[in-house]
């Protein structure tokens, strides 16, 4: 499965209502943004850089959940009742800036400008579908097409403005806990990917859309 377009919520219109709840947060590489079980008060909205979630088992094992990139929101489950707490962790990645809502005052728009719910609603709709995708890529796709179709995803191919194919500070661990396989086998798939020329990395990753290739290969 190609990637799709990226989901984001990129209208200044839509945030600026959000304005008397808004704080503005800077965020160094690898500080803790909330950690699970911490009281969930908030919505969080990536201005610029991006966030690893990441969710811890009874018995210490550690999964990630998302990395949220510019223009999407996170933490949003703190909007249902029935969830006072975090059930997940976020981390920056690199350096992020980002803005904090006010649960109350997120909730308080979303019931009172039928505008902004109906905005609110699609873009979370979007989200959920490419959760859904990202499901069934983890289900029916080979370690190799998980991988290629991650790197993709992390550098935006498809969104509209073009996507930005430098991903910075994300360690090859990070990618085998994200496609489910290990370090070793995803380090024989990136060196694959370089040789071949999808790919080069050295401080950064560059993600070259010939990597599309192999997402599409049967």
């Amino acid at each position: 499965m190609a990637p799709k377009r990226a989901t984001s919520f990129d209208s200044p219109a839509f945030l600026r209502k959000l304005d008397k709840g808004k704080s503005v947060h800077d965020f160094r590489n690898g500080q803790v943004i909330f950690s699970q079980g911490d009281l969930a008060d908030s919505v969080f909205y990536v201005q610029a850089g991006k966030v690893k979630e990441t969710v811890v088992s009874e018995h210490g094992k550690q999964a990630i959940l998302a990395i949220v990139g510019a223009g999407q929101f996170f933490g949003e489950r703190s909007l249902m009742d029935g969830y006072p707490l975090r059930m997940c962790s976020a981390t920056s990645m690199g350096h992020s800036t980002l803005l904090r809502f006010r649960k109350e005052v997120v909730v308080r728009l979303l019931h009172q400008d039928a505008e902004f719910a109906d905005h609110f609603v699609s873009y979370l709709l979007a989200r959920t579908v490419r959760v859904e995708e990202d499901l069934v890529n983890q289900l029916f796709n080979s370690t190799e097409k998980r991988l290629a179709r991650l790197l993709l995803v992390l550098a935006n191919f498809g969104k509209d403005n073009g996507h930005q194919n430098v991903i910075p500070k994300i360690t090859q661990d990070t990618l085998a806990q994200m496609v489910g396989a290990s370090r070793s086998r995803v380090s024989s798939f990136m060196n694959k990917f370089r040789k071949l020329g999808f790919i080069d990395y050295d401080a950064d990753l560059r993600v070259n859309s010939s990597l599309l290739e192999m997402v599409l290969r049967d």
